[in-house]
């Protein structure tokens, strides 16, 4: 073990080992790590019931703000007549896809803030600001003020999406992290299916949007108690940050340092996290296409998000409860996908891993997404033109189901090759495709009257498909291909797992 000097106490020299015992003898640093492979400090080396309810508690936060974005819009009429907002209005859409827009920019503060701070203290403190400005929403009196909380609500709500992915990474091996990593990604998209869902029913017993905002409040109010007792750190850089400072304590040696140490002020690490995601935008390619591939998901599902239940009212004559129960197929399809998806995704990595000398590459994910990638147009053009015949009602919920296949397995799919590929940067690149794709999550529902009214459900979804087919289906074979090379020029990637 290394020392810095005969007069570092015992206490040093029984805690201080390190994941590579590096002294720099010039300075007489002593550099701090884990304690061997299994130190229990290490998340990966809690017990599996620790770690899954750490999992399920994050994937919760993940869910609770998708529900909130998409609530809202089964009662978007009362809401506009409380307001005086005109129905179908640009207006009448933003109330509903501010909230997403706010996600753009909430991303790059909460995902610096937890490498400062640590992600559970950001999940917290980030979900404590949605639920107080989600109660404003309900008590709002005026259309300014309906924004302005939503956005705010919004901004609250957009941790999960850049911090609770980085903690599945912490807690799980490559080799167990696809069921983990498909509980997470299932909550962001079955979060804005199951919020119209309940939504629906909630307009229709309660008779006041109003209470659309109560019902959401009171289940992140419970949340937020079982998270207090719940969630424990564990980001790496912060828990050997937090070994460090107690052992300069311990030993008064002023010396010892976190092997995450940079040396780099607070200041500087805040904004270079804000910086970071953009510039992973900027100069990879790997963050570039599946950004904007996600974004086109996630426009797509706010955008049939949106516009579903008047597909139902409209040419299918059905009440709102009525109408909101068609999201199932929403639902059930992300399920199907991401959890179907997450044993697939283990299975082939393991196997692949196995004939590879056992060594894993992030490009093991990528076979399944080979195959999601075609569900989406699949399902796109049968729920348009079935809907546009107004043939039988189970036709476009079955269209619906094929494509939220689709985006279920093509999310765990992305998400987890982004956090094989950048390991403790994960954070920042997933910071950077929610960025991205939360334009599209607010810019895609604001054109959804228009495109619909000019070309019909059957061309209008057509269009889609179209955008999924170029972009979706090719991504997957070309990194499969050409990742290896890719991650060797990337400064950010890790070559292997």
């Amino acid at each position: 073990m290394a020392m810095s000097s005969a007069n570092t106490s015992k206490a040093a020299s029984t805690v201080v080992s390190l994941h590579s015992d590096v002294e720099d003898k010039r300075s007489s640093i002593l550099v701090v790590g884990w304690d061997g492979p299994t130190d229990p400090a290490n998340p990966r080396n809690w017990s599996r019931h620790r770690r899954w309810a750490t999992t399920i508690v994050a994937s919760l936060f993940a869910f609770m703000s998708p529900v909130a974005s998409s609530m809202i819009a089964p009662s978007l009429p009362q809401l506009s007549a409380d307001m005086g907002i005109q129905p179908g209005s640009l207006l009448q859409s933003m109330t509903l896809s501010i909230f997403v827009l706010a996600y753009a920019i909430g991303v790059l503060i909460w995902g610096p803030l937890s490498e400062l701070l640590g992600r559970q203290l950001v999940l917290q403190v980030s979900n404590i600001f949605f639920l107080v400005f989600n109660i404003a929403c309900g008590l709002a009196k005026t259309t300014p003020q309906v924004l302005a909380f939503r956005f705010l609500a919004g901004l609250g709500g957009a941790a999960p999406m850049a911090v609770a992915g980085g903690s599945v990474g912490d807690l799980w091996s490559p080799d167990e992290r696809g069921l983990a990593m498909s509980i997470y990604s299932l909550a962001p998209l079955i979060g804005p299916a199951t919020g119209p869902l309940v939504g629906g029913w909630v307009a229709q017993k309660a008779g006041d949007w109003r209470w659309v905002y109560w019902s959401t409040s009171i289940a992140a109010g419970i949340l937020q108690l079982v998270a207090f007792l719940v969630l424990r750190e564990t980001y790496p850089p912060i828990i050997l940050g937090r070994k460090a400072d107690r052992l300069r304590k311990e030993t008064g040696d002023p010396h010892i340092r976190s092997v995450h140490d940079t040396g780099r002020r607070p200041a500087a690490v805040f904004f270079g996290g804000m910086v970071k995601p953009l510039l992973f935008l900027a100069t990879e390619p790997i963050v570039q296409v599946f950004a904007l591939y996600m974004a086109v998901l996630y426009g797509v599902l706010y955008l049939t998000l949106t516009t579903f239940v008047e597909v139902w009212r409209v040419r299918y004559g059905e009440a709102d409860g009525l109408a909101g129960t068609h999201y199932l197929a929403v639902f059930l399809g992300s399920t199907v996908g991401g959890q179907a998806g997450s044993r697939v995704l283990d299975f082939l990595y393991r196997r692949m891993k196995a004939r590879n000398g056992g060594v894993g590459t992030p490009e093991m994910r990528l076979p399944l997404l080979m195959v999601t990638a075609t569900t989406l147009p699949i399902g796109l053009l049968i729920y348009g033109w079935t809907a546009e015949h107004r043939l039988f009602w189970l036709l476009p919920d079955i269209g619906v189901f094929i494509f939220s296949v689709g985006i279920g397995g093509n999310w765990l799919c992305i998400q987890t090759y982004l956090v094989d590929n950048y390991a403790l940067l994960a954070a920042s690149a997933i910071a950077a495709v929610s960025s991205f794709r939360a334009f599209a999550g607010f810019g895609f529902p604001l054109f959804a009257d228009a495109m619909y009214s000019k070309l019909g459900d059957g061309w209008g979804n057509s269009i889609l498909a179209l955008v999924c087919l170029v972009i979706g289906c090719p991504a997957p074979f070309f990194f499969y291909r050409y990742g290896p090379k890719l991650r060797a020029l990337s400064k950010h990637a890790v070559l292997e797992k």
